[in-house]
Parts: structure tokens; C-alpha cells; sequence
């Protein structure tokens, strides 16, 4: 038997400017990345230079955020509060109408589905939390150079928060980058991705139909199921080259040259071939017990008794 370690979470109260906006379950490592893109995601900076400083407190487990500007609580709790789907109960503060009113993605930057696998193994073998426990979700972003960084958290919304949040306080331009992501793509994985500007989303595994539509809406590419030699893609961006199922190419001198099988009659009604044979080995088996039932009813050309 394997033995490993468990995953741990903590719940987290998130303060700005000594407001208390609610306390998270996160995984205890790079919550400053987080704090950045967890408040970008949510409307509520624009950039680092809106954050003046980010202080932890693990005695009390306290993220003190003091923000450049005045922040009002009221307008913020006004909002509609939308719980997210998995990983504990998240909630933003982004509908769908909000999130289409984001600037549509434009890049001119092209993948292969087998660097794209690639780079999703490599993803995987960078993930030590994962590697430890079984029990992380992730979030990576591919940088222009091909180079990698990862980060690891419970909850697979605050991974990719956290992977935001880096990006954010590094300066990277969004269309250069791909996110790849464990988790399901939904439509508030989708509306963080888009909000801050990634051409093309990876996950190991299924987008919802909503996250589909806005990406389509957005001009953003999604794929999913990347693993081993597979992947799907979900929309049509002309940002991923499927190297994976080139297209069949066909000798037409081949098949000029080649004479047309001639018609069968019998395949136009009736069920098919192989179920027909299958119908006649069964009579067969049916006949065959009949017969050797016969003698015990009947005898000397007459009905027996038993």
C-alpha cells in the first residue's frame, strides 16, 4: 500500500483596509500571489500599484490588505453573490452578463496539441504538493520562452487565482501566456482567465457548456482532457494546431483506378450481416433441442405417455 501524505487547508479571513470580506479555506503557501489575483479576478484593483502592502498574520490567520484607495464594503455586498460550482462553497461577484462585457482576446499566438501535452506532463512533475499528498489542484502558466510556474492549492479556483496573482505582480502579458489548470474549467474559471487576458485555457479535464459559450463569445481557446497522447478542443480560435489527428490525405488516383465494389442487394432492407448470423445460430441451437426433445413424446409413430 502507498502511503501519503494529507492535503491541508486553513480558513483564512480576508481584510481590506480592516474590513473583513470573508474568511477562505486555503492551502497555506504563496497567499500573497493570491491576495493579487483574487482582487483583480474581483473587480477590485487593476494592477499591483493598487496594492500598498499584504500582511499575514498566521497567529490569527489574518490576511491584512491595505488598499491605494478607499474601498466600501456596502457597494461591494450590494452585489448579487454567485456561489461557484466544487471545492468548497466560492462565491463571486460576476454573473454571466458581467463577464461578456470583458474585452474579447486577441492573439496571434499558436500551440500544438502535443506541446501543449507536453507541457501538461511537465506541469505534473512540477507539482510537489500533488506528488506528496494526491489531493491538490493546480494552476500553470507557460510562459513565451516555454519555461513554466506553478502553483498548488486546495481549491482549484485558488490555484489559478494564485497563478493570476503572480502573473499580475510580475508585469506578464496575458497573451503571450496559456493557462493550464487540474480543475474543470466552468464559467468563473472561465470569467478569471478572461478577465485577465489568457488567448488559451488547458485542463486534464471537462469545460462546462456555459465556460464554452463565453469563451467562444471572448475569443478565448479552450482544451480539455489533456492527457497522455488525447485532448479535446472545445472552440475554434485558430489558436491550437491538432498535430495529434492530421488529416487523412487520399490518392485520387488510387481510388480513380479502383472499381466500385458492386451494390449488394440483401444490405439495403433488413438488419445487418452479423445479426443475421446470430439469428440463424440461435434457430439452429432451437431446432437442434427440439429434436433430441422428440423421442420422449413420441414413439412407435405414436404420441407417447410418458
Amino acid at each position: 500500500m502507498i502511503k501519503k501524505g494529507c492535503p491541508e487547508e486553513y480558513p483564512i479571513s480576508l481584510k481590506l483596509n480592516g474590513y473583513e470580506i470573508a474568511v477562505f479555506q486555503l492551502t497555506n503557501q504563496d497567499l500573497e500571489d493570491w491576495v493579487y489575483g483574487y482582487l483583480f479576478s474581483e473587480g477590485l484593483i487593476d494592477g499591483p500599484e493598487d496594492v500598498v502592502s499584504v500582511q499575514f498574520s498566521e497567529k490569527t490567520g489574518t490576511l491584512n490588505v491595505t488598499l491605494c484607495n478607499s474601498f466600501d464594503p456596502e457597494q461591494m455586498f450590494s452585489k448579487k453573490k454567485h456561489y461557484t460550482a466544487g471545492c468548497g462553497r466560492g462565491v463571486t461577484f460576476f454573473s454571466m452578463t458581467d463577464v461578456k462585457k470583458f474585452n474579447k482576446v486577441n492573439s496571434d499566438e499558436t500551440y500544438s496539441l502535443t506541446y501543449l501535452l507536453k507541457k501538461r506532463a511537465e506541469f505534473a512533475q512540477n507539482s510537489p504538493l500533488y506528488l506528496e499528498t494526491g489531493g491538490m489542484h493546480g494552476a500553470c502558466i507557460i510562459l513565451e520562452d516555454g519555461s513554466i510556474e506553478v502553483r498548488e492549492d486546495i481549491g482549484r479556483h485558488n490555484a489559478v487565482d494564485k497563478i493570476i496573482g503572480h502573473a499580475i505582480r510580475k508585469r506578464l502579458q496575458p497573451d503571450r501566456l496559456v493557462l493550464l489548470t487540474t480543475g474543470r474549467v466552468s464559467y468563473e474559471m472561465l470569467s478569471k482567465a478572461a478577465k485577465f487576458g489568457f488567448a488559451v485555457i488547458g485542463s486534464r479535464t471537462a469545460a462546462t457548456k456555459q465556460a464554452i459559450q463565453l469563451a467562444r463569445f471572448l475569443n478565448i481557446e479552450v482544451v480539455g482532457y489533456l492527457r497522455g497522447k488525447m485532448a479535446t478542443v472545445y472552440t475554434s480560435a485558430k489558436r491550437i494546431n491538432d498535430d495529434l489527428n492530421p488529416p487523412a490525405v487520399e490518392n485520387s488516383s488510387h481510388i480513380e483506378n479502383c472499381p466500385a465494389p458492386a451494390p449488394n442487394p440483401s444490405s439495403r432492407f433488413g438488419p445487418p450481416d452479423e445479426v443475421k448470423e446470430r439469428l440463424h445460430r440461435s434457430a439452429l441451437q432451437r431446432l437442434s433441442g427440439l429434436t433430441k426433445a422428440l423421442p420422449l413424446f413420441w414413439k412407435g409413430g405414436k404420441p407417447s405417455k410418458y
